[in-house]
């Protein structure tokens, strides 16, 4: 590996909706509307240093061992023998805690940009290997259904332990997807700790029938087998207690048409799929909905189809 072909790159990754209600730690879906973006500058001192963090209301790590977005770049050093180092700038556009998958973002936004810089650009599996990591610094495992859709794009189905492979899902013509994100904060570890270890057996058999028929509908375009099936019944009820007012948002989506409500990954962003006429409104609504129990909440509308991560202008 010789020195870098450019002296920078920025790269910027997707939000992405974890689960998608069925597919718990499997499916994931990329939200083009918000992300986050890392910019790197190649530097003569091999060392990975972080020269800034915007965005963030919270205080997030400096030392890169710590920080979800150069934990990915000290593997890529390491594995690869790169001859120089990097200077990191992280631009946060996903809210901390969100259930957006902000953590995988930057860390698929790090690999991504600092590929840029390489003689032999990797393939994206290896980026894949390297932003899990990154993602696992952060939330503690390795969550494929956030980083997946975000550095690929549109609807994934990753396989939760190593090797991975990811498998993309075609997405039904003609459907949005919303995420109310309330201003409130869920750490991935506590939503996480209040799932049980065993599930009623007839609990897992509608849940595997909901998944399959959720993509059985986006194979065959089938809205009606879509909107019959996008239900969690295996995660959702046991974390909704976790969101104020989710029965109150959730019924407000319903009503307005959407196909699917759930719980956005951990939570406690909120997400429902909708036809392109339905979605402003749905949005709207569930919005209205988290007033109504005092909590504020913005959205973002997204395509099901949305872009995965891609290279951006660094100035």
């Amino acid at each position: 590996m010789t020195g870098p072909v450019l002296q920078e790159a920025a790269a910027f990754a997707p939000a992405s909706v974890g689960n998608l209600g069925v597919g718990f730690d499997i499916l994931g879906q990329a939200i083009s509307a918000v992300g986050d973006t890392v910019r790197i500058r190649a530097t003569d001192t091999p060392q990975i240093r972080i020269a800034s963090i915007t965005g963030s209301p919270t205080e997030l790590p400096t030392e890169p061992e710590r920080n979800t977005a150069t934990v990915g770049l000290l593997g890529m050093q390491r594995e690869l023998g790169l001859p120089f180092g990097m200077e990191v700038s992280i631009e946060k556009g996903i809210p901390i805690g969100a259930g957006m998958g902000g953590s995988a973002a930057s860390a698929v936004a790090a690999v991504v940009a600092a590929n840029a810089l390489l003689d032999e650009p990797l393939e994206p599996a290896r980026l894949f290997a390297f932003a899990l990591a990154g993602e696992a610094e952060a939330t503690g495992s390795m969550h494929v259904d956030n980083v997946a859709p975000s550095l690929y794009g549109g609807i994934v189905l990753s396989k939760p332990s190593l090797p991975s492979r990811v498998t993309r899902i075609p997405p039904p013509a003609g459907v949005s997807c919303v995420v109310v994100y309330p201003e409130l904060y869920i750490e991935t570890k506590n939503a996480r700790s209040v799932l049980k270890d065993q599930v009623p057996l007839v609990t897992t058999v509608e849940q595997s029938y909901n998944l399959a028929g959720f993509i059985a509908g986006c194979f065959s375009g089938d809205l009606d087998l879509i909107r019959n099936s996008l239900s969690d019944v295996l995660i959702e009820p046991q974390r909704a207690r976790l969101i104020p007012g989710f029965p109150l948002v959730k019924k407000a989506a319903l009503a307005g048409g959407a196909l699917g409500c759930s719980i956005s990954g951990s939570g406690p962003s909120v997400f429902a799929w909708c036809k392109k006429d339905d979605v402003q409104r749905v949005a709207e609504d569930m919005v209205a909905a988290f007033a109504g129990e005092d909590v504020a909440a913005r959205y973002w509308i997204s395509p099901a189809a949305a872009e995965g991560a891609r290279l951006v202008d660094p100035s």
